[in-house]
């Protein structure tokens, strides 16, 4: 079993030296194209996958729909995803020193984006990479944080997760 990885976090792939994805700007988000009739009520919000070459060689990668797979909820419900505004990757050669970046619009209920978990298999250059999960959420209700104590299980560590990546990604910095 492995530990996930924050909304932020790098992961390097070890059997991929110098490649690394990350999961990052999971934020509430209108589609650029307008929005679903199949996401009539729900909210609306984005996740950018982003893949770097920091290796010598550059890699073949795919990240297409069916290789992230978003669940919402303190019981993993599976997120609406609008194909048709997310933008994926499909065989591109990443050189060294060089970035590749998807971006998806999912929506869900409001209430369940306190916990998003996104999980990403990478196909590089023809190969499928383990499969890796990234936690996070969005818009974290003050009242619900302040009336639980710090000890009381996973939706304060959302809560201070969400802080502090809030505070880390504040206008001005980098992300």
């Amino acid at each position: 079993m492995y530990e996930p990885n924050v909304v932020g976090d790098w992961h390097e792939y070890d059997e991929h030296a110098g490649l690394r994805v990350r999961v990052h700007r999971l934020e509430a988000a209108e589609p650029p194209r307008g929005r679903d009739d199949a996401a009539a009520g729900l909210t609306y919000f984005s996740v950018r996958v982003t893949v770097e070459n920091r290796g010598a060689r550059h890699y073949g990668i795919h990240l297409e729909d069916g290789q992230i797979d978003v669940r919402v909820g303190p019981d993993g419900e599976g997120a609406f995803i609008d194909w048709r505004n997310s933008q994926f990757i499909e065989g591109f050669d990443v050189y060294p020193l060089r970035r590749a970046t998807a971006v998806l619009y999912a929506a869900a209920p409001e209430a369940a984006l306190t916990h998003v978990d996104v999980q990403v298999q990478l196909r590089v250059d023809e190969e499928w990479a383990e499969r890796r999960l990234w936690a996070g959420g969005i818009g974290a209700l003050e009242a619900t944080a302040t009336a639980a104590p710090t000890s009381t299980g996973q939706g304060s560590l959302a809560h201070q997760v969400s802080a502090f990546l809030r505070d880390q990604t504040e206008p001005g910095t980098t992300a």
